[in-house]
């Protein structure tokens, strides 16, 4: 049996649960019902994978019901705890935190409405009430975040993702997020430190219908100029020797105040350490962690009563 309690009558700490999963005890249960539900699939498209050695039915059994696993990963998420803690908290070794945590990270990513998903929505909307309902006021934010890596071994990637910005070895994402706070689009592969934020965007320009307005902040400065058919808004950047006018400086804060809700977006996402802390994962795993977070999200934010 493992330290960690999930609610029960006999148990009852929600708070604590959400604490440690990032998930209401309802959301979580909702959230279950659907991998419940495709777990057998799951399972069967595993130990039936050309890759496999052992026939179907052979090989380790899990020690822990899959609520259990799922459990486990959304506090590894969260907490961003080593293995040899989960250890002591699951009643495992740590080979098998690992293994088990891996073996049903793609289940749980597949169940979850992860950013690709509503963006092959949104780039093919039509009408003015789709692009509405997946755009409220038509209106989308853009930015980018970074996260530090362990420095690199190699002279060549050390260049590569030294961020001047921070200071450190870092990797980015470039999220965009709908004023209902739902990250619609991230960056399909890692970004390198080194690079710049706008420089990131023109190398993955998303697609976003033509009636939406896109709010960047003075890193995108040169969007407009490059991108005319989009309409983008940014703040107005003061020039050598020159003061902002206070109507100038009363559309800044109009723009910030608009533009905080890409800030909550990264921030919610940043809440789940793994995606905050110094990364211990190996770097080819992080799109895969960076789209189940973003899910975890979204899933959270559609369904909040």
């Amino acid at each position: 049996m493992s330290f960690f309690c999930y609610p029960t009558p006999n148990y009852p700490k929600p708070l604590l649960f959400k604490s440690f999963t990032g998930l209401s005890v309802q959301q979580f249960d909702d959230f279950f019902k659907i991998i419940e539900s495709k777990y057998p699939k799951h399972e069967i498209k595993r130990l039936s994978s050309p890759k496999r050695d052992r026939s179907m039915g052979a090989g380790r059994r899990f020690r822990l019901a899959v609520k259990d696993r799922v459990i486990m990963v959304l506090v590894y998420y969260r907490l961003y705890i080593t293995y040899t803690l989960m250890e002591f908290l699951f009643g495992l070794d740590q080979s098998n935190v690992c293994r088990d945590i891996q073996k049903i990270e793609g289940l749980i990513r597949s169940c979850l409405p992860i950013p690709q998903k509503l963006y092959n929505v949104t780039k093919r909307l039509k009408t003015r009430e789709e692009v509405e309902q997946y755009f409220p006021g038509f209106m989308t934010f853009i930015d980018c975040t970074e996260q530090p890596i362990p420095r690199p071994k190699d002279r060549l990637r050390r260049r590569l993702y030294y961020s001047g910005k921070r200071k450190k070895h870092t990797v980015k994402n470039l999220y965009v997020a709908n004023q209902k706070d739902l990250v619609i689009y991230k960056t399909k592969h890692k970004q390198i430190g080194k690079k710049h934020d706008y420089k990131i965007y023109k190398n993955n320009h998303p697609d976003i219908p033509k009636e939406v307005v896109s709010m960047f902040d003075l890193g995108f400065f040169g969007v407009q100029k490059d991108y005319p058919e989009q309409r983008s808004s940014l703040p107005i950047k003061r020039k050598k020797n020159q003061i902002l006018t206070e109507e100038e400086e009363e559309y800044n804060r109009e723009h910030s105040r608009r533009r905080i809700i890409i800030e909550h977006a990264i921030c919610r996402i940043k809440k789940y350490r793994i995606m905050n802390d110094v990364s211990r994962n190996r770097l080819r795993k992080y799109d895969r962690i960076s789209d189940t977070v973003a899910g975890l999200v979204n899933y959270r934010i559609m369904n909040t009563c």
